[in-house]
């Protein structure tokens, strides 16, 4: 029996009042006249006048539960079951005796949801700080550039040859790293909230591949890195984006470029059957990632601390676009690292 319950609160309360009552009648009555008990119309006084007093109470006590305490604790109900279900939902409402029971599931479900919500608040404002600096770094190199440069040129550097032609190049590398940020961030909104379209079409991944690796193929020459692409004869006939995912290879690859192993490292690009998806595996041989920072390595502008102190360059946009692409495609993208070891990025396509 569940005490809490208006029937079982009211007729406990009833039973307390009544026994008390039943005491006192029995205390008085016994000093007042010694001999009342001797009688048998006082134990019938005594029955009647208790049991009316037992209904009196529990009726007292039941309507005051119902009507005062539980019609609140309902529309405490409705409240928070409305608010769970959103405007659309339709609230329930309890009649049950289990209203409590219910009350206070939902009031423990509600709190740990509201928990919840404030720790990813908390992630989303570390996220929303990090974000602001990160952008207003990389937007203040290029233009703190292109105003130093233009200030030169203002100052007389225009009228000199030897300075005016090699400043405005310079000027122009700037203002084109700009417009390539620019560039890049609008892409990331676009992919996000769905208008940037994708063009689904069935094509061969090995050949695109190769593609990629002609593409980069005289800046892995320059960091002394070799590209290798495993069974480069194989056919792999996957359905996506073509130039997507060939964003999507260069934008690893040339990671993979920029943090592998300058001293004869290797980038290696391996495919996998997996039933009715290809995983395509950029594995380098190069500075590694921390454990605790790699949930982060598709932020945008984010980059590791062993990252920025191998290099200055790149804008840590690039994996950020990479996994907006790879979920467009409604496929999963992922990274493994071991410190001095190397880095693997891996992604799924569905087969054509």
């Amino acid at each position: 029996m569940k005490l809490y319950e208006p029937r079982n609160l009211a007729l406990l309360n009833a039973a307390v009042i009544t026994g008390a009552y039943i005491v006192l009648f029995v205390v008085s009555v016994t000093i007042i006249f010694t001999k009342a008990f001797s009688h048998f119309y006082t134990f019938l006084a005594l029955f009647l006048s208790a049991v009316a007093i037992f209904l009196v109470a529990f009726l007292i006590f039941r309507f005051t539960l119902e009507r005062f305490i539980y019609s609140k604790i309902r529309l405490i109900y409705k409240s928070i079951h409305s608010v769970k279900v959103g405007k659309k939902g339709k609230g329930q409402n309890r009649t049950d005796q289990n209203l409590i029971d219910h009350v206070q599931a939902e009031v423990e479900n509600w709190e740990a949801e509201k928990q919840m919500e404030i720790e990813q608040l908390k992630r989303l404002e570390i996220y929303r700080r990090d974000f602001i600096g990160n952008v207003s770094h990389e937007l203040k190199t290029p233009l703190f550039n292109i105003q130093g440069y233009v200030s030169t040129l203002l100052d007389g550097g225009l009228e000199d040859p030897s300075i005016n032609r090699e400043y405005l190049k310079r000027t122009e590398k700037s203002v084109e790293r700009l417009v390539k940020i620019i560039g890049d961030l609008d892409e990331i909104s676009q992919l996000e909230t769905g208008q940037l379209k994708l063009n689904i079409i069935r094509f061969d991944l090995t050949p695109l591949a190769r593609e990629v690796l002609e593409f980069l193929e005289m800046k892995a020459h320059k960091h002394d890195i070799q590209i290798i692409l495993n069974d480069p004869e194989k056919t792999l006939l996957v359905e996506g984006d073509r130039e997507r995912i060939r964003q999507v290879l260069i934008n690893i690859v040339d990671n993979s470029i920029r943090y592998g192993n300058q001293e004869g490292g290797r980038t290696k690009i391996t495919f996998f059957d997996m039933d009715e998806h290809i995983l395509t595996e950029i594995t380098d041989d190069g500075i590694g990632i921390n454990t605790g920072e790699l949930p982060r390595v598709f932020e945008r502008f984010y980059r590791t601390d062993r990252g920025r102190a191998a290099t200055k360059k790149g804008k840590g946009l690039g994996l950020a676009i990479v996994k907006h692409i790879i979920e467009a495609h409604h496929q999963t993208v992922s990274v493994r690292s071991t410190i001095g070891v190397g880095t693997t990025f891996g992604f799924t396509l569905k087969k054509a």
